[in-house]
């Protein structure tokens, strides 16, 4: 039988937010220079160093963000908008695969990859057409979800307790786990590329920076 991955306590190193007094924290995207966070109402972007809010784009944002290097995409309801970040302008629209029920998202492989929280299940998804790839299964509720140097993780969230896990992206397994202190919950989720996630903290309002273990980093 295969053992079972340790837990690790969660190294929460800094907390934003709330931000323009908006009580939500959906989804978390970062560009290489701020962090993105979808609000609701809208999606602010801020500094990491300073935790100044640099931008504010006024769009529908009720779950996952993601960064493809020249684009944001966000999911509001049962659409993912694909957005200029300089204009804040939608440029497009495919149907999300949860059809309202989606969480996390982020860009990996040339693809958007898409949480759906009940089903626990990670979909890989053209972002052209919004049609399904391939489907990761979970064995908890997925919120957000990420790649950093190869490796799949996904935030989950059931009652007062939250992880961030690792999985092996073939097989769904579990192979990493980080806890979050109780109480600190994990809606959206990215990494900087290097040391830190950033965590969608939902009603707290806020984004925690999360330490990568160095024993974890490639």
């Amino acid at each position: 039988m295969k053992s079972k991955p340790s837990i690790q306590p969660a190294e929460v190193v800094r907390e934003y937010g709330p931000f323009d007094g908006a009580a939500q924290v959906h989804g978390v995207s970062y560009d290489g220079r701020h962090v993105w966070a979808a609000t609701g109402p809208r999606i602010v972007a801020f500094d990491p160093a300073s935790g100044e809010t640099v931008r504010r784009i006024e769009q529908p944002c009720d779950a996952g963000t993601a960064f493809d290097g020249t684009h944001l995409y966000q999911i509001a309801e049962s659409r993912i908008d694909k957005i200029d970040p300089a204009t804040g302008k939608v440029l497009s629209s495919i149907p999300a695969p949860g059809q309202g029920y989606d969480s996390g998202l982020t860009w990996a492989e040339g693809s958007l990859w898409v949480g759906q929280y009940r089903d626990r299940k990670i979909h890989q998804i053209d972002p052209e057409t919004g049609a399904i790839r391939r489907t990761i299964e979970s064995n908890r509720f997925v919120t957000g979800v990420t790649w950093v140097d190869g490796q799949l993780w996904h935030g989950t969230w059931e009652a007062d307790d939250s992880e961030l896990r690792r999985l092996d992206p073939a097989s769904g397994e579990v192979l990493q786990r980080l806890r979050l202190p109780a109480g600190e919950g994990v809606s959206g989720l990215e990494s900087d590329g290097a040391e830190l996630f950033y965590c969608g903290g939902g009603a707290s309002g806020k984004v925690r920076a999360v330490r990568r273990p160095k024993s974890l980093q490639s």
